[in-house]
């Protein structure tokens, strides 16, 4: 089951690309997660009320994600949007560094080190040419590491229902990406009709966040966290694959070696960093892979 999360998030890299053809980022984020919100709705009763205060500032710093990780996709290849997201795992440590005053193992600057080396190759090596999107991938990777950190804070020692916190998130997600895009002249435009479009809105819906969400969970009742990180770890290398297959994405022989050494560095955070953290995106209380989103 997590392989096929893996797979699932890896494609998700180019569904979302796929769908930004045909509709604006600021419309797709909001009717993304406004079904999202509408079918977790129910889980804020109850015990589900507990979610709320966290889950407001958590859905603001979401936000920033998404517009971020979601116009970098639209502006650079899916497979560097997948390699690029993952660094959020390396960084997670420093961000904890930074608010927590936890210092970082040596082993950790280590793979920050690797990890920077592979960006540079990943985006073109000596001539390198890091774009717009890959900038936006890069902070978008910041932001969750800073999610994590602050979901660490703000729900421990807390019985915070996983569903529940999703919800609140993806209403804050919502509602920030209509008021943005009401707020721009010309406001957004008529619904898609196009049958791809809510295909694959509904896939990244009910696959890429409730699918994923819930067999995270059951996986972690059954194997230790670091199995399941290291498992969740191939997500980047599906995302090239598939963007290979599906939107003909071609990686040069540098590049591939670029992205491969990001998911060195991201395994050996993993595995020797005692890296763990809630599910990015999905509001999972739980120790899970930290570069885990909705995408």
């Amino acid at each position: 089951m997590l392989l096929v999360v893996a797979i699932i998030w890896g494609s998700s890299y180019a569904v979302a690309k796929q769908a930004l053809w045909f509709y604006p980022v600021l419309g797709f984020l909001a009717i993304r997660f406004g079904l999202t919100f509408i079918l977790l709705l129910p889980q804020l009763r109850g015990e589900g009320r507990r979610a709320i205060r966290p889950g407001l500032p958590l859905g603001l710093v979401m936000l920033g994600i998404f517009l971020c990780e979601t116009w970098g996709v639209m502006l650079t290849s899916a497979s560097n949007a997948a390699f690029l997201i993952s660094l959020c795992v390396v960084f997670t440590p420093f961000v904890e560094w930074a608010m927590l005053r936890k210092r970082p193992s040596t082993l950790l600057f280590v793979a920050c080190a690797l990890s920077l080396v592979g960006v540079w190759l990943l985006t073109g090596g000596m001539a390198i040419s890091l774009n717009s999107g890959d900038g936006l991938m890069l902070a978008a990777a910041v932001l969750r590491a800073v999610l994590v950190c602050l979901t660490r804070r703000l729900t421990a020692d807390q019985q915070v229902p996983p569903l529940a916190l999703t919800a609140v998130q993806s209403g804050v997600v919502m509602s920030g990406c209509l008021l943005l895009g009401l707020s721009l002249p010309g406001g957004l435009p008529t619904l898609p009709q196009s049958p791809a479009f809510w295909a694959a809105t509904l896939y990244l819906v009910v696959f890429a966040t409730l699918f994923a969400l819930y067999a995270q969970n059951l996986a972690l009742g059954r194997t230790s966290a670091t199995r399941v990180s290291l498992l969740m770890g191939s997500e980047p290398l599906f995302g090239a694959i598939i963007a290979g297959l599906w939107l003909g994405e071609r990686l040069t022989l540098t590049e591939w070696s670029g992205g491969l050494l990001i998911m060195l560095a991201t395994l050996g955070t993993l595995r020797f960093g005692s890296v763990a953290a809630p599910v990015v995106g999905e509001g999972k209380a739980q120790t899970a892979h930290p570069g885990a989103s909705v995408n």
